[in-house]
């Protein structure tokens, strides 16, 4: 026995040393199970960089210093204080989602959870959904969806591309379905579902429900719930938003309200439960402990977005990725997506031949201490384009990076034309918006 405890705390001391060479090498047994090794782990302070990364990609984002402030705060989260921040959070919502819906929700989980939150209210056994992929993220409502029962059909687009009108038109035709679901855009690959508005119309005259996520483009360009038909949207906290990651947005329409109340049968979910969660949004009693920092925080984050205005933020949002669009191209690389169906929010850049991306971003992330984003399965990097990213300083130094990363492996580039081209851009267009 005593030789096995030996070997179990050799085993423990060899994980802890090869999984992070900054544990102490002091370690000692736990006096209340001689089992177990206590670690002893540096203070976070001595881990994190002495000077902070330039988040640029796809999410989480910088966020406003009001937004971090606001995340540092704990309150009771029955109290009216918080039922006051409850309130001012639909009601803002409501101006960010360009909806009359009164049933919005703060989820206490990434925008997967409210994906999650829509699925398993609208969907069950013997219901059908149409779910419109394009790339890794629109594809997982497909798990989701059977993960609680519901018959499937997935239509795909060719990769970079998006799902067309025509493609759901033609689908359409060939069976029935209680939902549609599909993404604004598709953070994986920097595609714009160009076609959007027209996929809405045609799903509503088929009779189904439709569920969109705009994780990465809600705040960022257009989108109106009320008046594009949309039965239920959804958003992340980290992206367009600028607010601490962990907590998402959700709005039914009264359509879809009504269908998720009156389901019949056991509810898959307790937490997701929209009943529940309208007892406490709505109501102020208790559901469980909700997310208080990050509810403070998207509460600042939609605040800052209000009073921004819409159109300012839009405008903000298109001149600064035009900008940083331009400055790529005339550096001497390829964007990977057509302008057609760009995605303005996520810019995918293609890696030159002979290129390593992970040395690229390695060299970005040590020499300038800017961060941008690898790919799912494109040979692809990814720059956000989101909330307070769209700055002009982080423009030029995230632009500089990128040049002196790649010209670094020798590739056929011209990071000073790049910059200059960017700097006249701003200049012409953007000179009072960024």
């Amino acid at each position: 026995m005593i030789a096995h405890l030996d070997n179990v705390r050799m085993r423990q001391a060899s994980l802890i040393t090869d999984q992070d060479p900054l544990f102490s090498t002091r370690r000692t047994v736990s006096p209340i199970d001689h089992s177990i090794i206590r670690p002893t782990p540096p203070p976070l302070m001595a881990v994190l960089p002495a000077e902070p990364m330039l988040l640029m990609t796809a999410g989480p984002v910088p966020v406003p210093a009001e937004v971090a402030r606001a995340g540092s705060m704990v309150i009771d989260h029955l109290g009216d204080t918080m039922g006051m921040v409850l309130r001012h959070i639909r009601e803002m919502s409501r101006y960010v989602f360009q909806t009359q819906d009164d049933k919005i929700y703060g989820v206490s989980g990434p925008a997967s959870a409210s994906m999650e939150m829509a699925i398993a209210n609208l969907l069950w056994p013997g219901r059908k959904a149409l779910v419109l992929q394009g790339g890794l993220f629109s594809g997982r409502f497909a798990e989701m969806a059977l993960g609680v029962g519901a018959e499937v059909t997935v239509l795909e687009s060719e990769p970079g591309k998006p799902v067309t009108a025509q493609m759901v038109a033609d689908q359409l035709k060939v069976d029935s379905y209680d939902i549609v679901t599909m993404v604004q855009g598709e953070t994986s690959s920097g595609v714009l579902t160009s076609d959007l508005q027209q996929i809405l119309k045609l799903a509503c005259d088929h009779g189904a429900m439709t569920v969109v996520d705009a994780v990465c483009t809600l705040s960022t360009m257009p989108l109106k719930k009320d008046e594009w038909g949309i039965d239920v949207l959804l958003t992340g906290s980290q992206k367009g938003l600028s607010s601490l990651p962990g907590v998402s947005l959700i709005s039914f329409s009264d359509r879809a309200w009504d269908t998720a109340v009156e389901r019949q049968g056991r509810r898959p979910h307790w937490c997701l439960d929209v009943v529940r969660a309208e007892r406490f949004w709505g109501e102020g009693s208790y559901h469980y402990t909700a997310p208080v920092p990050g509810l403070l925080a998207m509460h600042e984050a939609l605040r800052l977005i209000i009073e921004e205005t819409l159109e300012k933020r839009f405008e903000r949002h298109l001149h600064s990725s035009l900008a940083l669009q331009a400055g790529i191209e005339a550096m001497g690389l390829e964007l990977f997506t057509p302008e057609a169906y760009r995605l303005n929010s996520v810019l995918a850049v293609k890696v030159p031949t002979g290129v390593d991306d992970g040395r690229v971003r390695k060299y970005m992330e040590n020499r300038f201490k800017v961060l941008i984003a690898g790919a799912y399965g494109f040979d692809i990097v990814r720059i956000g384009q989101m909330g307070e990213q769209c700055r002009v300083p982080n423009l030029f130094r995230t632009l500089h990076a990128l040049g002196a990363a790649v010209a670094r492996q020798d590739a056929s580039v011209d990071p000073s034309l790049g910059m200059v081209t960017m700097e006249a851009y701003l200049a012409e267009r953007a000179d009072d918006i960024l």
